[in-house]
């Protein structure tokens, strides 16, 4: 099954009768009954689309909403253009006051144009208002159009002066008379905004928070998450968003929980509402193959709030027909890719080191045996002791993995007749050239092409790694394919355990990093290129159910069409069966903001929604390279700790880098708490520092600061009597290489200060931490003298970090993550 469908299979409707869907939620909030009318939404729609649109009018929007569920809109006349409605039609409505809106498909933001007026309910100044507002609006849609043209909808790009004005007025359809219902309050957070948005990555999302006009402005001004947030609709439901909107500046106004509120709406409508979004987004979904209908996108932007009751004051709906669902790629000969029983390589000059023979050179210095390696060779029978045949068709076996190291305008041929011959489970493209610019766009889209085609037939042929891909080291395949000379990047060769993988879409990214950070030392380093095949949703499908990996770090630009989905669906699966998942996402520019797209397009960016997705599936975001770089080093030495909590104990012989800690402790991604020792714990310190002349110096609380006179004993006892202490779930301990009593340098052992003394941190202080269960992490705050002491320390397996200030973050996004990802496995386990 195509993985974005799996997600949804227990989430489709019927669209054969009115459809029933009951939720039912924990805790004080009452269960929430829905009632979707499928039918009824699926033939506004068809009536719409025989129209020629591809739009709802307000009223149809509003129209929609009462089929979906949700609570009644207002009352509404639509006065069409060109009629003539009676005085008892204009005086129908209730109140003293109506509101005129005018409906038009390109006009999306009505206030801007003076396209909404509240005027006395009056036959008169109802008929005046409607009048006026079919001449002025025209006239100030295109006075904004041409002093900024990027509010110009599609239709208008190119038309100026009179033949603007003139289409504006024709697409104008008329004035929508709606009831007027006063809102509670016209304070700051009283209204607000809920959307659902079909994404090409990530396919349909929801968003909510603090609506109305200046809905952008709170969104950019607001700290990340307070003003708005996001979620997969296939990876949700209504209690879990609505857990999620708990957290805004919102949910605090419209729940009374601020200084001089009330609340004006009930946690169940709050929920009911979303419960409805969600559902529709995931019948009228791109991944559902029986949704008649997709919706681009559904906003209600502002609802209000009267008397207990959620009032949308303006909503508008795009729908398109359903596309194709991209084509299902043989994923599972990753395996092969990865561990390949035989290995074929084109592009090898036996005279001078090219990219090929770079590659080869790696692929022999792995230890992967040349008996098993085939390559493309005219004229030569054997090369260096590795079998040499003229073409693909001489080729003696079918391989696992075939390398092309040629130019990208031979890979098309090539690419032909690997196909056509069947020679190979997966194919590794080096060459670059292959969609990164506009004039190798087409060459990439007919290679892209002959790869779909050959996976419909048969078992899918062979998967392709790349094009622009730098290559792969696989450890337990004992190869590495990087056309990066060994001088350049020495690599830890040999078997020894080794826990991550490290995929990225930046070959460079990822080299630089192991550059950086040897230490690191990936079971699998996979560069994926331009995906012009294997995408980095098909590589974290493949890694979460290989059992030797704990850890993924990810460096991803982007996705391809739904892939985005697919990456979350396994970064889900991969957190729930006990891995952790380091993420970067380069590219935070959010997408244009443009006149025809709704307030949700422009507040669920791209990367908003790519952050928003992968933290919901239990991934660990970062949004530094260096943070990258901590947490993935953090994740391969703690992943086997058990994370309890969140209460850390801090301790340092420095008291600017005690105080850090604390200060460090608490930001917009994470909260964590100074721990409170007991009483056992406190007196055993005491007694430690007693030993050492310390007690009168040092006084026992969080954080710690034990004195520049703490010798390597004292931080060894401190670091053991702390982990046993039960209300400690994590310790953070600052090794003092500076200090005049510790054995932080490099040296003999006639070196009082040399760490290779017995009893010193570097000695035990690795042992000690590997006998624990709780998360340790050590600081080392001091220049390039003590470089050694760090090196030594991590070749022990211990998390080492030059600054407090990074370590606490460090750690505290990753125990963040890991309490989150245990509350995924339990909500798994209910399902």
């Amino acid at each position: 099954m195509f993985q974005e469908e799996a997600f949804l299979s227990n989430r489709y409707y019927s669209d054969k009768e009115e459809t029933a869907m009951a939720v039912q939620y924990g805790g004080n909030i009452s269960p929430v009954q829905l009632r979707i009318d499928f039918p009824a939404i699926t033939r506004l729609f068809e009536m719409a689309r025989e129209r020629d649109r591809q739009t709802l009018l307000e009223h149809e929007t509003y129209e929609l909403l009462r089929n979906s569920g949700a609570e009644t809109p207002p009352r509404t006349n639509f006065l069409v253009k060109g009629s003539r409605p009676s005085d008892e039609e204009l005086m129908a409505m209730p109140g003293a006051k109506v509101v005129l809106k005018i409906v038009s498909p390109a006009i999306i933001h009505k206030t801007e144009v003076g396209g909404v007026k509240v005027v006395e309910k009056s036959a008169e100044k109802i008929r005046s208002a409607w009048r006026r507002m079919l001449y002025e609006v025209p006239e100030s849609y295109a006075r904004l159009i041409e002093r900024d043209p990027g509010h110009a909808p599609e239709p208008y790009r190119d038309l100026a002066g009179d033949h603007l004005l003139q289409a504006i007025s024709r697409d104008i359809q008329g004035v929508l008379m709606v009831q007027f219902m006063p809102p509670d309050s016209e304070a700051f957070g009283n209204e607000m905004i809920v959307g659902i948005r079909n994404t090409r990555e990530f396919g349909t999302i929801i968003s909510a928070g603090l609506g109305g006009t200046d809905t952008e402005l709170y969104a950019e001004r607001f700290r990340k998450g307070q003003a708005i947030v996001a979620a997969s609709t296939a990876m949700t439901d209504g209690q879990a968003f609505f857990q999620l909107f708990r957290k805004t500046i919102s949910y605090r106004k419209l729940a009374g929980l601020t200084r001089g509120q009330r609340r004006i709406v009930t946690d169940e409508q709050i929920m009911e509402c979303f419960c409805s979004m969600i559902a529709l987004a995931n019948y009228y979904s791109p991944v559902n193959h029986e949704a008649p209908f997709v919706i681009e996108e559904l906003e209600i932007n502002p609802f209000a709030f009267t008397d207990f009751l959620m009032v949308p004051l303006d909503g508008m709906c795009r729908f398109a027909l359903p596309g194709a669902l991209p084509t299902t790629r043989p994923y599972q000969k990753i395996g092969k890719l990865l561990c390949p029983a035989t290995i074929g390589i084109v592009g090898v000059s036996t005279t001078r080191p090219n990219y090929g023979r770079v590659i080869l050179n790696n692929i022999l210095a792995n230890g992967y045996e040349k008996q098993n390696i085939r390559m493309i060779r005219p004229e030569m029978k054997s090369f260096e002791g590795i079998a040499c045949v003229p073409d693909l068709q001489s080729l003696d076996c079918k391989l696992d993995l075939f390398v092309v190291a040629v130019g990208s305008d031979q890979v098309g041929a090539i690419v032909d007749e690997i196909i056509s011959r069947n020679i190979a489970e997966s194919v590794m493209l080096i060459a670059g050239g292959m969609g990164e610019t506009g004039e190798s766009t087409a060459r990439a889209a007919g290679l892209m092409d002959k790869i779909k085609t050959a996976h419909t037939i048969g078992d899918g042929g062979p998967v392709f790694l790349g094009a622009n891909c730098l290559g792969v080291i696989s450890h337990p395949g004992r190869y590495d394919t990087l056309f990066i000379p060994e001088a350049k990047l020495p690599k830890q060769r040999g078997n020894r355990k080794r826990n991550a993988a490290f995929v990225s879409q930046s070959g460079a990214f990822m080299i630089t990093r192991l550059s950086k950070l040897p230490e690191i030392d990936p079971a699998y380093m996979i560069s994926v290129g331009n995906q012009n095949d294997l995408t980095l949703g098909d590589i974290l499908r493949y890694l979460k159910d290989d059992p030797a990996i704990d850890v993924i770090g990810v460096y991803a630009e982007g996705f391809q069409d739904l892939d985005g989905l697919a990456f979350v669906g396994a970064v889900h699966d991969a957190v729930v069966a006990g891995k952790d998942v380091i993420f970067y996402k380069a590219g935070r520019t959010p997408e244009g903001k443009t006149a025809t797209s709704g307030h949700t397009a422009s507040l669920a960016g791209d990367y908003m929604v790519c952050e928003s997705c992968v933290r919901q599936a239990g991934g660990i975001v970062t949004e530094t390279f260096s943070q990258f770089e901590d947490l993935l080093m953090l994740s391969q030495r703690l992943h086997n700790k058990k994370v309890l909590g969140n209460r850390l104990a801090a301790v340092s012989g420095a008291g600017f880098e005690a105080v850090g800690m604390a200060d460090n402790i608490q930001t917009d991604d994470f909260q964590m708490k100074m721990a409170v020792f007991n009483t056992t714990t406190v007196e055993k310190l005491k007694q430690i520092l007693k030993e050492k002349g310390l007690d009168t110096l040092v006084e026992v609380k969080n954080p710690l600061d034990i004195n520049p006179g703490a010798d390597d004993e004292v931080h060894i006892k401190v670091v053991e009597t702390l982990t046993c202490d039960l209300h400690v779930d994590a310790v953070v301990i600052g090794l003092d290489p500076l200090s005049p009593v510790m054995q932080t340098l490099s040296g003999t052992e006639s070196n009082k200060y040399s760490f290779n003394n017995p009893g010193s941190i570097a000695r035990e202080m690795p042992r000690l931490i590997a006998l624990q269960d709780k998360p340790v992490v050590g600081v080392v705050d001091g220049g390039r003298l003590f470089d050694p002491l760090v090196d030594e320390l991590v070749v022990g397996g211990m998390a080492v970090f030059r600054s407090s200030d990074s370590a606490i973050r460090a750690l505290s996004t990753y125990i963040d993550g890991r309490l989150y990802a245990e509350h995924l496995r339990e909500m798994n386990k209910f399902q």
